[in-house]
């Protein structure tokens, strides 16, 4: 359970930092896509941290119970699998750019769910 709280830590503070910084308009999804459209090897490094990060979480916390820690490993495998469709698909995962147009939603939702992983990490741990 320490490296659950741990990693909801890390989490947490990602997500709220993100989602304010997208909100605040110091980050621009749509900026964002554009680049990794334009670059192909900042595209392939983003694939290969996906893969990275995600088989790390997969392999240190692959706990499918019943609570909240679940949501790690689900993360954990869309991150790993994520990375390797960027790496294999490029092209047909730029095609869903679309859905960074709406940054402001995008910035919300990454602050809610950052505060959904802090209660974990920080106030239920």
């Amino acid at each position: 359970m320490a490296l659950s709280i741990f990693i909801a830590k890390i989490i947490s503070i990602i997500y709220i930092f993100s989602g304010v910084a997208v909100l605040v308009k110091t980050v621009n999804l749509n900026q964002f896509v554009d680049e990794f459209e334009k670059s192909p090897t900042m595209t392939y490094l983003a694939g290969c941290f996906g893969i990275i990060f995600g088989m790390i979480l997969v392999n240190y916390h692959n706990h499918w119970v019943g609570n909240w820690t679940v949501l790690i490993t689900l993360i954990a495998w869309i991150m790993l699998i994520g990375g390797i469709l960027v790496i294999v698909f490029p092209k047909s995962i730029l095609r869903y750019k679309k859905f960074a147009t709406g940054s402001r939603y995008w910035g919300v939702f990454m602050i809610l769910f950052g505060l959904l992983f802090g209660y974990f990490g920080f106030l239920f741990g």
